[in-house]
């Protein structure tokens, strides 16, 4: 089964043909893609764009969509329905977690049922898996014990209130003494408020695992990614690539009007649909918020890739991805002044497809380009096995 495209690429590659600079079968060439595949995404886009008769992408999602709202709203129907009557018993339960332990018997979702019921799931998971715990008991009967002392005297800070807990009998470091007083807000009278107006990067979300070192023995084992931008006369364009080490090749990107964490996971997605076999591969970017976003570990984790993470305000430390970048502001960013994102977006793709990867020779791979590289070391590789 042929190795689907990312949407993002098609979108671009089908704007490509339709300005009509050369022919069908150039065009599919310079992209690396089959004639006929290219002619199948004009008909789709033409569908999309009400130009010929056909379902569209909208209107299948549509349909999906009501599908899926039928559902749920039969099974919140089911949740009221079986709530009435279990309030309605003669003895009323405390909690409605049995319930809902109920429900997900029967195939509806906890999250639904929380969502009807006005219940969170997280404490219901907690007592699902156990009800009250010693450790909850400890922490309670300490929490008790502190704010007595607190109220008695208010002045204390954190390790007063220790000692008065010791003197009852219950023993506690200082570092849980303060974690319960500071998620109570048992403050001292005396504390002070911490300023925070002065702004500082971030905590690094990985070790440095390149340390300049940018090699690669085979595809798929380093990664570099990065954000650059651009102004047009509408506002900024951003691009988030990723390049393979290896044959130096863009293995995935995306273009966004807008610096969001989205734009990183995009990327990424692209890059991991593109080379399929990507478990341990180290990706490898400076210290930037949307690199540590939560959306990003969590596409990290989900494909097997090792994060990887620079100095702050160190160039150095992703060089070989500032590198393309420059070639990029030089021969396209800088060449003019961009009307519109649309027109700077094209050209970039362009320049990235047809010119970098198939016509740009590099004294690293031998004065080959990026997938002739690929192309000779693979078919090397198989001999050779």
């Amino acid at each position: 089964m042929p190795r689907p495209y990312p949407q993002e690429f098609r979108a671009d590659v089908v704007a490509v043909a339709r300005r009509g600079e050369a022919p069908i079968k150039q065009i599919a060439a310079d992209f690396g893609i089959a004639e006929s595949c290219l002619r199948n995404w004009l008909r789709d886009a033409d569908v999309e764009d009400g130009n010929r008769p056909g379902v569209t992408i909208s209107e299948s999602a549509e349909l999906r969509e009501l599908r899926r709202r039928n559902r749920l709203l039969e099974q919140e129907v089911e949740v009221l329905r079986r709530a009435t009557a279990y309030l309605s018993q003669a003895h009323l339960p405390k909690m409605m977690y049995p319930l809902v332990k109920e429900l997900a018997g029967d195939g509806i979702p906890v999250a639904v049922t929380c969502r009807v019921l006005k219940l969170a799931r997280q404490p219901y998971y907690r007592w699902l898996a156990a009800p009250v715990t010693a450790h909850d008991l400890d922490e309670a009967y300490l929490a008790n014990v502190l704010f007595d002392a607190h109220v008695d005297d208010p002045e204390f800070g954190h390790r007063l209130l220790a000692d008065e807990a010791h003197r009852a009998g219950l023993r506690a470091c200082d570092r849980r003494v303060w974690r319960i007083c500071r998620d109570n807000a048992w403050w001292s009278v005396f504390g002070k408020k911490r300023a925070r107006n002065g702004k500082k990067a971030g905590p690094p979300a990985h070790d440095d695992r390149v340390l300049r070192i940018f090699r690669a023995d085979a595809p798929n084992r380093l990664w570099l990614w990065d954000i650059t931008e651009h102004a047009t006369a509408e506002g900024k364009l951003y691009l988030c690539a990723i390049k393979d080490v290896y044959s130096n090749r863009i293995v995935g990107y995306s273009i966004s009007d807008r610096m969001k964490s989205r734009i990183a996971v995009n990327a990424l997605a692209s890059a991991v649909q593109r080379r399929r076999d990507v478990a341990g591969c180290i990706v490898h970017s400076d210290r930037g918020s949307q690199f540590r976003s939560r959306k990003v570990l969590r596409e990290l984790d989900r494909h097997d890739l090792l994060g990887s993470m620079g100095q702050v305000a160190s160039a150095g430390d992703n060089a070989a991805m500032e590198s393309f970048f420059s070639l990029l502001q030089k021969n396209v960013l800088d060449r003019r002044r961009w009307a519109t994102r649309a027109e700077l977006r094209l050209a970039i793709i362009t320049w990235i497809e047809r010119t970098y990867h198939r016509r740009r020779r590099q004294a690293r791979l031998g004065r080959l380009t990026p997938i002739e590289f690929e192309a000779i070391m693979t078919t090397q590789v198989a001999l050779a096995a």
